[in-house]
């Protein structure tokens, strides 16, 4: 088994007045040649955005880019068509494939948007661009795993990628211990506590601290205090 943490505080930092930005990998202006992603997980942006603001038109390709809001409303208009706006407990995910333009802005003019922006390296490349979004009932992963992205072509719930990967929430209350199994043989976990205290494999981690592990089929989570959780089941090569 190896295991790597990644503390809160040792993110890249960017702060372009309308955006403040939380890098877990390498990613435009932060650089650091060991963070660098983990398997096949290329960025993990935690990003708040000021009311009215937001990204321009801009491209995309070969990459699966999966968007969950946690505050706030999030307008997305795309070349393919797509214009929506996406909620907290609502998970988008678009295959930019061979190609794809698309703007992503603020759509309140009064309060901040708050979400996680991940990219994954895909299963195949050149594929035609492809979006999902999709609401997903809260109660469901009250101590509980709920799917929420999962691969293209299995029956499987949530948002489908191009990537044999598999991201689930949990909202654990304080004193509970939630079992998970990897779903994909090879895959390693990484897990990013959202909010709260969680214990894993003898290590504490804190609110928007995360733990990559690898070569284990199965993980223990217990909540120290109300928490929740992501953790992204992902090919490690």
């Amino acid at each position: 088994m190896s295991v790597l943490i990644h503390r809160a505080d040792q993110r890249g930092k960017a702060d372009h007045g309308w955006l403040k930005a939380a890098h877990s990998f390498s990613f435009a202006n932060f650089y650091n040649p060991k963070l660098m992603g983990f398997g096949l997980i290329r960025v993990f942006n935690d990003d708040v955005i000021a009311p009215g603001r937001g990204f321009d038109t801009h491209p995309h390709k070969n990459m699966e880019i999966i968007t969950i809001p946690l505050t706030g409303k999030l307008a997305h208009r795309d070349s393919m068509g797509n214009e929506s706006v996406i909620l907290p407990g609502e998970v988008q995910a678009m295959s930019a494939g061979k190609g794809v333009r698309h703007s992503e802005y603020n759509a309140s003019d009064t309060d901040p948007i708050n979400l996680f922006q991940i990219w994954i390296m895909p299963d195949k490349i050149d594929i035609d661009p492809r979006y999902d979004q999709q609401q997903f009932d809260a109660s469901l992963r009250r101590n509980a795993f709920q799917t929420i992205v999962s691969p293209l072509g299995t029956d499987a719930p949530g948002v489908k990628v191009n990537q044999t990967t598999t991201f689930s929430l949990a909202d654990m209350d304080s004193g509970t211990t939630l079992e998970y199994s990897r779903y994909h043989d090879n895959n390693g976990l990484y897990i990013m506590v959202i909010e709260g205290d969680v214990s894993i494999l003898n290590q504490t981690l804190q609110k928007r601290d995360a733990i990559g592990i690898q070569n284990e089929k199965t993980v223990l989570l217990t909540a120290t205090k109300n928490s929740s959780v992501l953790v992204i089941d992902v090919p490690m090569d």
